[in-house]
């Protein structure tokens, strides 16, 4: 799932240039030198007009070759070991978070919220990538309500491997199922990913098919009272049409990277999966939930 990329471009300095490198040669006539004191003008007006936007602009609201601009300027992003947080003119912007299934095992959630953790991310189930079949995850319940005990503020997340919207369907009246009503302070997420398995029953899902799964699964979930959102690294993403997926937001995956490169907006970043959590006995995926209000 890692998706690292170039460093988007930096801005160039801006160069101040003075009336001597654009002026001609002054001839002694009076017309002439109405034109070189005018070109003298134009090229200080210009020279700090250059020097303002240079002053406005951050290095990191450059344009991408795409034309895309992030929201966020990366050069607030703080790092100390493997905890990240993203600040905007010195306040907090973020709150740090773990997602977690039964590969986990069982978890102290309240050694995990004294250890700085604030939401945490669960999933509720998978569909196998080849048979299709729908398993719930064996430790969703214990890890929701224990998340929930502990303080911390919980979504859950679902492994979809539907090749249909009827089977996407299915997958949401799975979820609100196993969910029976529980209050999440955070979305239910559509996750839908090719697997390293040739097999894999949905590798190959086209765009149109892939997209209104997503939708399908979406708008169930959002008729059941909950919020929804969507997973994925850029090459995931790139796989769904976007502009028919409405406003809902991303969760976007891009590990160990400096800072994100995603051509999109997003709203959660997983940015390891190697973090080091008191209360979990195994490595986990840490997660900036990003607040730019």
């Amino acid at each position: 799932m890692n998706t690292k990329g170039p460093l988007p471009p930096r801005a160039p300095r801006p160069t101040r240039r003075t009336a001597r490198s654009v002026a001609p040669q002054a001839s002694k006539s009076p017309a002439s030198l109405r034109v070189v004191a005018g070109l003298v003008v134009l090229a200080l007006v210009a020279g700090a007009f250059g020097l303002l936007s240079a002053r406005c602009t951050s290095p990191n609201d450059v344009a991408s070759p795409t034309g895309y601009v992030s929201p966020y300027d990366w050069s607030g992003l703080e790092r100390s070991g493997d905890r990240l947080a993203y600040y905007e003119d010195g306040e907090l912007r973020s709150r740090l978070g773990v997602d977690v299934s039964d590969h986990q095992g069982a978890v102290d959630w309240n050694a995990v919220a004294s250890d700085g953790v604030e939401f945490a991310m669960v999933r509720v189930g998978n569909r196998g990538y080849t048979e299709g079949v729908l398993y719930a995850d064996d430790r969703y319940a214990e890890n929701i309500e224990g998340a929930t005990d502990a303080g911390l503020d919980v979504g859950a997340y679902f492994f979809s491997q539907a090749v249909s919207v009827e089977e996407a369907r299915e997958e949401a009246e799975f979820v609100l199922n196993l969910l029976a009503g529980r209050h999440l302070a955070l979305p239910v997420v559509y996750d839908h990913e090719p697997v390293s398995d040739a097999a894999g029953r949905a590798n190959n899902l086209d765009r149109d098919t892939l997209t209104a799964c997503a939708r399908a699964f979406c708008e169930r979930i959002e008729q059941g009272g909950y919020s929804t959102m969507i997973y994925g690294n850029s090459g995931d993403m790139a796989r769904y049409d976007r502009a028919d997926l409405g406003d809902r937001p991303v969760w976007f995956a891009e590990y160990d990277a400096a800072q994100p490169h995603a051509q999109f907006d997003f709203t959660m970043w997983q940015y390891t999966n190697g973090g080091t959590v008191a209360g979990i006995d195994t490595n986990v995926d840490l997660n900036l939930l990003l607040d730019t209000k």
